[in-house]
């Protein structure tokens, strides 16, 4: 069984390293990370940090309301597809409707769009690039 609980920023950087940054020349730590607003969400599986997201309090100037950014969100190679990122949305939905946030959104990686879609997201952009990372399309949930 996997659970979800609230971790720190730096138990993120491992993952975050391994997953989203591996050969790629881009910090791993993230502006915000240590704000106030910031929260972290880890899935672990028999007491084992499987995955990992981070949320901030940014906005997105073509969305209104109270909004919330997703950043890092990772999980390790071999426990990807056991649902772990979509219970970490689970649990970010229902801290940030306690935040009364209205929009979630992100930054999504190509390959992640899919996984997305499946948790209620829309995509709002044309695909851009982040060097070296790749394409992107900016996605968002609204949070009712």
């Amino acid at each position: 069984m996997i659970q979800i609980k609230e971790i720190s920023a730096k138990e993120t950087f491992p993952i975050r390293l391994e997953v989203l940054r591996k050969n790629i020349p881009l910090p791993y730590e993230f502006n915000g990370d240590f704000d106030k607003e910031t929260f972290h969400l880890g899935a672990f599986k028999n007491e084992e940090l499987i995955a990992v997201s981070s949320y901030m309090k940014a906005s997105n100037k073509n969305f209104e309301g109270n909004q919330y950014q997703l950043r890092g969100m990772a999980t390790l190679t071999e426990y990807q597809g056991f649902g772990a990122g979509k219970l970490m949305l689970q649990k970010a939905v229902q801290i940030l409707k306690e935040k009364n946030t209205t929009i979630l959104w992100c930054n999504a990686r190509i390959a992640a769009v899919e996984f997305y879609k499946k948790q209620g997201f829309q995509t709002f952009s044309e695909k851009f690039e982040i060097s070296p990372v790749g394409e992107h399309y900016v996605m968002f949930k609204e949070l009712k």
